[in-house]
């Protein structure tokens, strides 16, 4: 016995209905990482342990994962490259969650080398090179360039709080991408919906309405028929 086929409309309600929820779950996500962006941005010292724990627990579980890997195949050429870069990954993630401050501190400074150079390299491209992006660069490059000193001017106090301001600007624009993505495409669903309930509509109200003013009725080509309703028994041949 065949499946009953399920109407098309249906089909598409459904499949709107789904990505509604979807794009909600969105939003709903972005709300809450936007939330805890502005809640790392209150209390920064919470926010730099938190991220530095989180970190932690990442290098530990790809570690592992990255081990597991490697004993799988252990047959191929890589065997032993990949078993090396997952106990670094492994150990980086044991010191990094028994020691967050030192470890916080070490990354503050890796941080603000790399903004030295890069606001260095930046600076000097700008000049030597004098592309059509000249002015965007350079500013790219001070900008860096006196981020990397003010952090390595106020290190390893500015360990506190440089990773826990940036993990939590990272969550709150994340979160308000997400709000954007997640409003957006439920307002498109909605403006696809109206235009598929469009032609219907406009069908039903054609079938809802009476004949149109001026168009031959039914009985316009039947012959005469008398006030009961018989035919006209009048000879017409007489006239």
């Amino acid at each position: 016995m065949a499946a009953p086929r399920i109407p098309e409309k249906d089909l598409g309600r459904k499949e709107s209905r789904k990505l509604r929820r979807g794009f909600g779950r969105l939003a709903v996500l972005g709300t809450i990482l936007a939330l805890a962006g502005l809640v790392g941005l209150v209390y920064v010292g919470v926010a730099t342990l938190t991220s530095m724990l989180l970190f932690g627990w990442l290098l530990l579980i790809g570690g592992v994962v990255g081990l597991a890997h490697a004993v799988q195949s252990r047959d191929s050429s890589f065997f032993w490259l990949g078993v090396v870069v997952a106990a670094l990954n492994i150990a980086a993630g044991v010191v990094v969650i028994r020691h967050p401050g030192d470890s916080a501190e070490a990354l503050t400074m890796f941080a603000a080398l790399l903004f030295l150079t890069g606001g260095v390299f930046r600076l000097v491209g700008s000049v030597v090179v004098r592309g059509p992006q000249f002015g965007w660069t350079l500013v790219q490059g001070a900008f860096g360039l006196l981020l990397g000193i003010l952090v390595l001017a106020d290190w390893p106090h500015s360990s506190l709080y440089v990773l826990g301001t940036f993990f939590s600007l990272a969550l709150l624009f994340d979160g308000l991408g997400l709000i954007a993505i997640g409003v957006g495409g439920r307002r498109v669903v909605g403006l696809v919906e109206e235009g598929v309930r469009g032609p219907d509509r406009g069908r039903g109200k054609e079938k809802r309405s009476g004949p149109v003013a001026g168009a031959p009725g039914p009985e316009s080509d039947s012959p005469d028929r008398s006030s009961n309703g018989k035919p006209d028994g009048r000879d017409r041949s007489s006239d």
